[in-house]
């Protein structure tokens, strides 16, 4: 489940040493779709996500306090209003998850790399190419398929939720390039006032929930604090400080073709780890997928 925004860059150069942790990054962004499901349950989700954000906001506001001291009023509403759509994208990605499967989510969200190109045609009226269109017609042909498992049915709740995530990436991603405010705030800062926003919309409507954080906190034995941590810490710290890292020693395009494995760690993650079985039509599905985002990718350059 990524959250975080690639910052622009500097000179590339492409050494395995700063590949392999960008793909780490990955791989764990692609567990976190099963790790997220095998600890949450409806009742569960606002809590979760209050607990999985609160853990590392101190953090990011430590190491960046002069950043965030540094940021105008319109900066800081820019951001908040990022971190506004930003908590939508993990509700609908958390309540999306517990109702389908950590394979299809991961590999549905992907169609974020389709629907994100073919939005900003649309806002700045310009025709994508031939082979993109191609590309994008793969990718929904895959997600019809990958939905119906064994056999043609309605796709679940969880699959919707999941396509409504990937819209919702695509907001904010054509959001951000448009908000002018935020165009020259600092990486740490702007990913900080963003998940401070979209934790306390999390504590508002958690308020009037069946349990709250404290109390599912509470009931969480080894294996969900566990799973919680790896959420906190390696999904979100470790993979955003990752990312400030690498993209000042390699190009953003190399950058966001290895964060663009994250599908196939999802997949992975979830056959291997969680027994889940795509069937045949889910199988097609699935490489329909990665083969029309990865073409779309390339085409859209």
């Amino acid at each position: 489940m990524s959250s975080i925004a690639v910052p622009r860059a500097v000179a590339p150069r492409r050494t395995w040493q700063t590949d392999l942790p960008v793909l780490l990054v990955a791989v764990v962004w692609g567990a976190s779709y099963l790790a997220a499901k095998d600890i949450t349950t409806t009742r569960t989700v606002l809590a979760v996500l209050v607990l999985r954000f609160a853990l590392v906001l101190p953090v990011l506001a430590v190491v960046g306090h002069r950043s965030l001291r540094a940021l105008t009023g319109a900066q800081w509403r820019g951001a908040g209003l990022l971190g506004l759509i930003l908590a939508g994208i993990f509700l609908l990605e958390t309540y999306g998850v517990v109702h389908t499967s950590a394979t299809n989510a991961g590999l549905i969200i992907s169609l974020t790399m389709i629907l994100t190109p073919l939005a900003e045609a649309a806002v700045t009226r310009t025709r994508p190419s031939r082979a993109f269109l191609g590309a994008a017609a793969l990718s929904v042909v895959g997600v019809l398929l990958l939905t119906q498992g064994a056999g043609f049915t309605r796709p679940s709740l969880g699959d919707l939720l999941m396509l409504l995530a990937a819209l919702a990436r695509t907001l904010h991603v054509l959001t951000m390039s448009r908000v002018k405010s935020v165009r020259g705030a600092d990486a740490l800062s702007l990913t900080t006032v963003q998940l401070g926003a979209a934790v306390a919309v999390f504590a508002l409507l958690s308020a009037g929930a069946d349990t709250t954080p404290w109390a599912t906190a509470a009931n969480f034995g080894v294996r969900e604090w566990a799973g919680l941590l790896f959420l906190s810490v390696f999904c979100t710290l470790f993979a955003f400080f990752v990312q400030m890292w690498a993209v000042r020693r390699t190009s953003p395009s190399r950058v966001s073709l290895l964060l663009g494995t994250e599908p196939l760690w999802a997949a992975a993650a979830g056959i291997a780890l969680g027994g889940e079985r795509l069937g045949a039509f889910g199988l097609a599905g699935g490489v329909l997928v990665l083969v029309g985002t990865a073409w779309g990718r390339g085409a859209a350059r």
